[in-house]
């Protein structure tokens, strides 16, 4: 007889960000896991102490999944910044359930806007839009959190079924804060 297949970490992590991704955080527990993967609970639980512990390094991968989504594939014709925004927007209208679970499952709670844009990716943006437009980091900052705003604010629309994808109005709606921004 075989041996059994070894259940690793990594497989559990790649089956809880698929729940994730196709069925939303609430459907995430150790047996959906071990349902997905075909095994018994017993190797999620061997890997993971709880659910939260699965759901933690979840929402890490989620994270980098959602970095890689939005950052500026460098199309032609679009300024990165605008570009950031409408991949951010894009992102809640493809992939609500991650949207949600990132966004809208309390991970910010105790943050404030300094601990957002001291994030290292968001520091990278800081630096390329003062660089860009010859502006302070402080009014970098100013400008990417405010089209951040804009732009997660149309996000959680869509992601929440709330609204209908309108690329152009969006991008209207993008363009117009950002003008304002550099009008300043």
């Amino acid at each position: 007889m075989p041996p059994k297949a070894k259940i690793t970490k990594k497989m559990i992590l790649d089956a809880a960000f698929e729940i994730v991704r196709d069925q939303g955080n609430e459907a995430l527990s150790i047996r959906a896991i071990a349902d997905k993967l075909n095994c018994s609970t017993q190797p999620v639980m061997y890997n993971f102490t709880t659910i939260e512990d699965v759901r933690r390094e979840t929402y890490k991968l989620a994270d980098e999944y959602h970095t890689s989504y939005i950052m500026p594939k460098g199309d032609k014709g679009y300024d990165p910044l605008l570009e950031l925004g409408m991949n951010y927007i894009k992102f809640g209208r493809d992939e609500k359930n991650l949207f949600r679970f990132l966004f809208q499952t309390n991970s910010f709670a105790g943050l404030n806007v300094s601990d957002l844009m001291a994030d290292p990716e968001g520091m990278d943006m800081i630096r390329m839009v003062s660089g860009g437009f010859g502006c302070s980091e402080h009014e970098a900052r100013e400008a990417f959190f405010d089209l951040f705003v804009a732009a997660h604010g149309i996000a959680s629309l869509l992601a929440n079924n709330a609204m209908e994808y309108e690329e152009e109005t969006f991008r209207r709606v993008l363009e117009n804060t950002y003008s304002n921004l550099l009008d300043r």
